[in-house]
């Protein structure tokens, strides 16, 4: 998993009564130094998971340990699959048929400002506490979070990334997602769950978005880069979009980084070093300001999680992405090999 502020080994899990269920079975974690904490740079020590204020970013599963020792029922697992519409899958039905035993379903979509007409933008404060609550996330919960992606991780960064943004630090993300779990032979639940309703406060901090006027501005201000995680096609305007009515095409200035090259080919997040070469082969400057964008603000966390896994964990993400960018942009603002925007 991924977690925040601190770097835990190998743990183990008695399995009684928390969110991970009964099922025996074993997990490791990756050791690697995640940052701590808002500009305070890599944890140098290695801290058990209890009792840490802030947990370790990413956690990877084996058959060789489970879920950490002490790992209790303040801890709930979620399964934050989505998937674009275009590709035909039902998220909740297959979470429904296979899931990591205590996962309940984190649903993106019913977790957004219904008001918006652009795709799961952020929802308020109170509509985020009163759903996470409903999934039994409390001020003491550790959160983890996964997704059943075949790239390993997909949209799960998105919920580790609304969770912080929230103000709740105490969350993580499970390495390799469903793919890697899999893999490794573990077990597997299905049906519905039902999780007891806990009490949650959220408030968001604004650092953690940028706005359309926030783009625009900076078209000339230049005060801070921008890296676009879809695929290149789409950034470049050669290959079409997945949402009706939208050309592919970039910000002015931007940087694309394909949200895959974060990740290995087996779907575990690459280590800090090969992710800060990647920034770098890709003239971004970590020691500045950066913010991420995508398609709809799901995969830009991929940038904001490999930037946290470098040290950086101050990096805000657009949150109506090109999708309203497109929507809004004057012609001359859509940078396009294709079709562009004629009007």
């Amino acid at each position: 998993m991924l977690a925040q502020d601190s770097v835990c080994k190998d743990w183990e899990h008695t399995g009684s009564r928390d969110c991970w269920g009964p099922e025996p079975g074993k997990w490791k974690m990756k050791t690697a130094a995640a940052p701590s904490g808002r500009g305070s740079g890599p944890c140098p020590s290695l801290l058990p998971l209890a009792g840490c204020r802030s947990c370790r970013l990413t956690i990877r599963a084996s058959r060789r340990s489970w879920p950490p020792r002490n790992f209790s029922e303040r801890s709930c697992l979620h399964n934050a699959s989505w998937y674009l519409p275009k590709l035909g899958r039902d998220a909740r039905r297959e979470f429904e048929e296979r899931h990591i035993p205590g996962a309940t379903f984190f649903d993106i979509d019913r977790c957004s400002d219904h008001t918006s007409p652009y795709d799961h933008m952020l929802p308020s404060a109170e509509h985020f506490a009163d759903y996470a609550g409903s999934l039994g996330v409390g001020a003491t919960t550790h959160v983890v979070v996964y997704d059943g992606s075949d790239q390993g991780l997909y949209s799960a960064p998105r919920v580790w990334w609304m969770f912080r943004a929230f103000g709740h630090r105490s969350v993580s993300l499970l390495d390799g997602g469903l793919r890697h779990w899999l893999s490794q032979k573990l077990p597997i639940s299905s049906g519905k769950t039902h999780p007891e309703r806990s009490e949650f406060c959220a408030q968001l901090d604004p650092s953690f978005i940028k706005t359309h006027e926030d783009i625009l501005d900076n078209l000339e201000a230049r005060r801070f880069q921008v890296v676009d995680a879809r695929a290149a096609g789409r950034f470049r305007g050669t290959e079409p979009e997945p949402r009706d009515g939208i050309e592919p095409g970039h910000i002015p200035g931007s940087v694309n980084i394909p949200f895959t090259e974060f990740l290995t080919k087996e779907g575990l997040e690459k280590s800090p070093e090969e992710i800060r070469r990647l920034f770098q082969e890709k003239n971004v400057d970590l020691s500045k300001p950066l913010v991420a964008t995508c398609g709809s603000g799901v995969t830009a966390c991929h940038v904001a999680l490999g930037a946290f896994l470098c040290g950086k964990p101050d990096v805000p993400v657009y949150d109506g992405s090109w999708v309203e960018w497109y929507m809004r942009a004057q012609p001359e603002h859509i940078i396009s090999e294709g079709r562009g925007k004629t009007q």
